[in-house]
């Protein structure tokens, strides 16, 4: 992976966490010299990035690595991050749903995981399943890189 992507520093504002994170995530390489790249992993905390959209990142002195600076071109996709808030409930009944309607999604921990929207999926569809379980009280989550598509999305219904 390493000839094809580099590990990119990112480092924002998180409203998840209420706190600057500093987040490092692989990305592919579209043109090494302009400082070019396509995200390649699911964010965690909240950046302004999902998936697939394009980037510009540059070394930093400071960082003493190649750091996110800003988003050239977006992917259409989104970003939800979604919180366990039911003591002892198992996420992975959760990302099991939103698999069947093709979001992957990565874990962090036992009580947070952050969810890919591609831009061909209907978002209403994934809301609706996340709805169901912050209405049991179950979850609660943010999106905090929702895509045109998927906010037009939303308004259909």
């Amino acid at each position: 992976m390493a000839e094809t992507h580099k590990k990119i520093l990112f480092r924002y504002y998180s409203d998840l966490l209420e706190d600057t994170v500093v987040e490092t995530m692989w990305a592919e390489i579209i043109d090494l010299e302009k400082g070019y790249f396509k995200l390649d992993n699911i964010p965690f905390f909240g950046p302004l990035i999902a998936t697939d959209d394009i980037f510009f990142a540059e070394f930093d002195e400071d960082e003493q690595q190649l750091t996110y600076r800003k988003t050239i071109e977006t992917s259409g996709n989104s970003i939800v991050q979604v919180i366990i808030l039911e003591k002892g409930f198992d996420k992975e009944i959760i990302r099991e749903k939103l698999t069947e309607v093709n979001c992957e999604s990565e874990g962090m921990n036992e009580t947070l995981f952050a969810v890919e929207i591609t831009a061909e999926i209907d978002y209403s569809v994934v809301k609706n399943i996340l709805n169901e379980y912050v209405e049991l009280e179950v979850i609660d989550f943010g999106e905090p890189c929702l895509s045109e598509k998927h906010r037009t999305d939303l308004l259909k219904n």
